[in-house]
């Protein structure tokens, strides 16, 4: 059970689900075409993308196991994950169509970055939880940009978040430290970048 709530809440799947969020929450009209062609690119890009290259790095020695359990592991995978952000702040969502997205991003490429610098100084911290406290201060942002009651979402959240610590802490790929600041690296981009759309 506990397993299986880190690969249901992997990180991969993380950047869509504040998307999706956003395109349910927003009172902007959008044309349908445009989210479905959005959502399409952005699954694409963001979730088959870097689980090809995972299993591609696996498959050539580079990485010893997809859960990447070792800091030198995850460098790779992140530095692939920073050019596809690259390329989706640059090509899929930009600020003049959908600034709240754009910025959302922003700070999801400098949240991997962080934890890149940190595997490079040979510290694990939790991806998971970097993606996760991402997205709930994301939603947060929403709620009080778009003056909208989201409780449920975010108590669904928050249960989510404790249930991927116990998760990362049971199965023994992370301790508290590592938890803490993966929670740290996804919230701070956020919190920082949000004025810049509120």
């Amino acid at each position: 059970m506990l397993k299986s709530i880190s690969y249901i809440f992997h990180p991969v799947f993380m950047p869509l689900l504040g998307v999706l969020f956003y395109f349910t929450k927003s009172p902007r009209f959008i044309p349908q075409a445009v989210i479905e062609t959005k959502l399409v690119s952005l699954t694409i890009l963001t979730v088959v993308l870097p689980l090809l290259s995972i299993l591609l790095l696996k498959m050539l020695g580079k990485v010893n196991s997809i859960n990447l359990p070792q800091a030198k592991e995850r460098i790779l995978p992140l530095i692939i994950f920073s050019i596809i952000l690259l390329i989706v702040i640059k090509r899929i969502i930009t600020p003049y169509d959908f600034i709240e997205l754009y910025y959302f991003f922003v700070a999801i490429l400098a949240s991997t970055m962080s934890t890149l610098m940190l595997n490079i100084l040979n510290f694990k911290s939790s991806i998971h939880m970097m993606a996760i406290c991402g997205v709930c201060m994301f939603f947060i942002g929403l709620s009080i940009h778009f003056s909208i009651n989201i409780l449920m979402s975010l108590a669904i959240i928050f249960f989510i978040m404790g249930a991927v610590a116990t998760s990362r802490l049971s199965l023994k790929a992370h301790n508290y430290p590592e938890l803490l600041i993966g929670c740290a690296t996804g919230v701070i981009p956020q919190l920082i970048l949000i004025p810049n759309w509120l």
